[in-house]
């Protein structure tokens, strides 16, 4: 892009005081990790990517499907119909949106054995996840490296938002403790999700990014935003002073969702997704052609370029990735699912 591209791409950005040039360099020089390329996620990265950051990283572990489209913004039928992993899909789309943006897709599952390497490097760390697990995990390695993260979650019409600052804000130990445990709150798939609150979360979100990767940390936000669309109510709850003095992370320096153990969340029920995944302790490197060969007489085959689905009957179906992990579909039953990988894939 030439440089009168540039300055022109950029233009209505750059005449809104608060960034200019100089902020407009600066996010040009940033690098942001977004975890999880679902519905908050698509918004994020578009967001991210239309600002011109320089390079967004890009984590999911899950593929394409009809569902997603209501509310997922940066895929179409085709990705749902050749299941495509969310995080290459966005990719290829994103890069068409700005390819002077660096874009780096990473199809795995954030977990204990990855999360320092795949979070660290950057400038900020962005919620697009599903699961109070992640973002504890997430909330470990922020505080640990130094890197602010900006929290959001929407469900049915209501909708949360926080930007955490190590050293500066409450982390989110501080303010809830541990996770809830599974299954005990809503998710999109149990209780449903209109697409607008989807928006709204992740766009306070992406507006606290660039806040703080221009450097206006005296304009960030440091109250967490409640938003309930649907029956018209907002909240804005003041938490500068709930850091608290033995809080197990960001005060006593012990990360123990970092530190739980490789084989923490080898096997875990995706909660309303009526599915499991099976995350090997160390990972495989499986040819999916020759797996496809062995399968085929078994069950229907399914393959592109990054996974291979398998329907062996009984309503089941075994999503299989390149490095071993696999999404066994229509039980959330983990013995069965755990049976299932063993007896065509092994553990």
């Amino acid at each position: 892009m030439s440089e009168q591209e540039h300055i022109s791409r950029y233009s209505r950005q750059t005449l809104f005081a608060p960034i200019g040039r100089e902020g407009q360099i600066r996010l040009g020089g940033s690098r942001v990790a977004i975890v999880g390329m679902g519905a908050l996620g698509t918004v994020l990265a578009n967001h991210m990517v239309r600002a011109g950051v320089g390079y967004v990283r890009l984590i999911d572990r899950d593929f394409v499907e009809m569902s997603n489209l209501q509310r997922q913004m940066l895929y179409d039928e085709a990705d749902a119909a050749a299941s495509k992993p969310k995080a290459a899909a966005a990719a290829e789309r994103l890069r068409r949106i700005n390819a002077d943006v660096v874009v780096e897709p990473h199809v795995v599952d954030l977990n204990v054995t990855n999360a320092e390497q795949l979070l660290g490097g950057v400038d900020l760390i962005l919620d697009g996840s599903d699961n109070f697990a992640v973002r504890f995990l997430v909330n470990d390695v922020s505080v640990k490296l130094g890197i602010p993260w900006i929290y959001g979650g929407a469900v049915s019409s209501r909708g949360v938002a926080l930007a955490i600052v190590p050293g500066e804000t409450p982390c989110l130990r501080c303010l809830f403790g541990q996770p809830p445990a599974q299954g005990t709150t809503e998710t999109c798939d149990t209780a449903g999700v209109i697409g607008m609150i989807v928006h709204v979360v992740a766009s306070y979100q992406a507006t606290e990014a660039l806040k703080l990767l221009v450097g206006d940390r005296a304009n960030l936000n440091r109250r967490m935003l409640h938003f309930e669309l649907w029956h018209n109510h907002q909240a804005a709850v003041d938490v500068s002073k709930a850091r608290k003095a033995d809080c197990p992370a960001c005060a006593l320096r012990r990360f123990d969702y970092l530190e739980a153990g490789g084989d923490a969340e080898s096997i875990q029920s995706l909660c309303g997704r009526d599915a499991v995944q099976i995350q090997p302790l160390r990972s495989a490197h499986i040819d999916l052609r020759d797996k496809e060969l062995a399968l085929s007489s078994l069950g229907q085959v399914e393959r592109n370029a990054f996974l291979l689905k398998f329907r062996p009957g009984g309503g089941l179906t075994l999503v299989l990735f390149p490095d071993g992990r696999a999404i066994v579909q229509g039980t959330n039953d983990m013995a069965v699912a755990k049976s299932l990988y063993s007896r065509y894939v092994g553990m």
